[in-house]
């Protein structure tokens, strides 16, 4: 593997450097930086960051490939900055047992635009009734370490407990899809004025809010790790707020969508903004962005949920739920965190990567940008400005809701491992 040369890049947004990649690892970080034969990167006035780390995404693969692949999403991550997303257990066959986690890792490995990271199921087929196999989930060669049946709730209050229980063993972590189903039959969107005022089912934000505060005080009964997935309620902030001063070991994801968009968007009754958790007010975003921006959320995580076009291209009430991510999220969080002032570079690199790194156990990720350590990197031209088009979209969906609106920043390249997967904004 040749050498790279990257000129004068802003490690992390901070002064200017060179970074020099000998193989798979970063060799040098300096001023004035020279080798013999490298590959030239100019960076000037770009920021170059870990490689980014996603908690949470779906590559549908086994079983909804006209959704997407795991080559595809695995493209899409690198075109986003992505060298590692963890996929969610609910494909087809349910990634509930050693053989299908272990089928998603190996996929990933053979692709190699990003690490595939399987996330097993908590329960057997996502019903909710038995426990799934976590243990020899997490002695695969997978070496799964998050556990969700994200999608659905793992609403009973004695299987997570046992859940939570059985995860502590070996380190383990539950990331739970925060729903009250009873609560939330029916819905269509965020209850609310908006919901009143169109007539669609209301979800409202105690079916969340219930179940995290269940959540938290079962994990600090048993002792054990719990992580919020897609929180998305200043009620929900608060409460993850109170377990942490309480010492409760409890993590939080949002994503860009509920850090941009409010339920006021489906008033156009355009599928594209149907998602689970809905999106909701305007005093629940600016309660997320600070969050984000105090610690309180931990990190951003996509949930990048894609759908083929039939699945959206219907009446409101039977799309499916669900928008891509991957490709966008970084910009998202520019506009929104970076631009605001409320995160800067260095803080965007802790929540999208030094710590879902941490969270998820990803080993050689979310790693300093310093000698020695794995050349896992994310070039990013952050004055770039442009609108959202998802035909050049490398995920094999289009379900964004950002089509046509203008956003910042532009992901120019990436490496796993010293080797580029995006190179001037294309995949090589």
């Amino acid at each position: 593997m040749s050498k790279i040369l990257i000129r004068g890049a802003k490690v992390l947004g901070g002064e200017p450097q060179d970074v020099l990649i000998d193989g798979g690892t970063i060799a040098e970080v300096g001023s004035g930086l020279s080798a013999e034969g490298a590959e030239i990167v100019e960076a000037e006035g770009k920021v170059l960051l870990p490689g980014l780390v996603d908690l949470h995404t779906h590559l549908r693969e086994p079983g909804r490939e006209d959704s997407e692949t795991v080559l595809t999403g695995t493209r899409a991550a690198a075109s986003g900055g992505y060298t590692t997303v963890f996929a969610m257990a609910n494909t087809f066959p349910v990634a509930d047992t050693a053989g299908v986690v272990e089928q998603v890792w190996r996929l990933g490995k053979e692709h190699g635009y990003c690490d595939v990271q399987p996330i097993g199921a908590v329960t057997v087929g996502l019903e909710g009734r038995k426990l799934a196999e976590l243990g020899a989930m997490h002695e695969s060669a997978a070496g799964v370490t998050v556990f969700s049946d994200d999608g659905k709730c793992v609403h009973d209050a004695v299987i997570m407990r046992r859940a939570l229980e059985y995860v502590k063993a070996f380190g383990g972590v539950v990331a739970q899809h925060a729903q009250e189903p009873r609560l939330t039959e029916g819905a269509e969107m965020n209850e609310g004025v908006v919901s009143a005022e169109l007539g669609l089912g209301g979800w409202p934000a105690v079916a969340e809010e219930s179940i995290i505060a269940r959540d938290v005080l079962l994990a600090d009964h048993v002792g054990s790790r719990v992580h919020i997935c897609h929180l998305s309620t200043a009620g929900s902030v608060e409460i993850v707020r109170w377990a942490k001063s309480r010492g409760i070991a409890v993590t939080a994801e949002v994503t860009p969508h509920h850090l941009l968009l409010t339920d006021e968007l489906v008033r156009t009754y355009n599928p594209v903004f149907k998602v689970n958790p809905p999106l909701r007010t305007e005093r629940d975003v600016m309660a997320l962005r600070e969050a984000l921006a105090d610690g309180t959320i931990d990190i951003v995580a996509t949930d990048h949920a894609p759908h083929p076009h039939e699945d959206k291209d219907c009446e409101w009430a039977a799309a499916a739920m669900g928008m891509v991510g991957l490709e966008t999220a970084l910009s998202v969080v520019q506009e929104t965190m970076v631009d605001t002032g409320l995160l800067d570079w260095a803080g965007v690199a802790d929540r999208m990567s030094f710590t879902p790194a941490q969270i998820g156990q990803a080993k050689g990720h979310g790693r300093p940008v310093s000698a020695g350590e794995p050349a896992n990197l994310t070039l990013v031209d952050t004055a770039y400005r442009g609108s959202v088009d998802p035909a050049g979209f490398a995920s094999r969906s289009r379900n964004t809701p950002y089509e046509g609106r203008e956003l910042p920043g532009r992901v120019t390249h990436t490496w796993l491992r010293g080797k580029a997967t995006l190179v001037d904004g294309k995949l090589t």
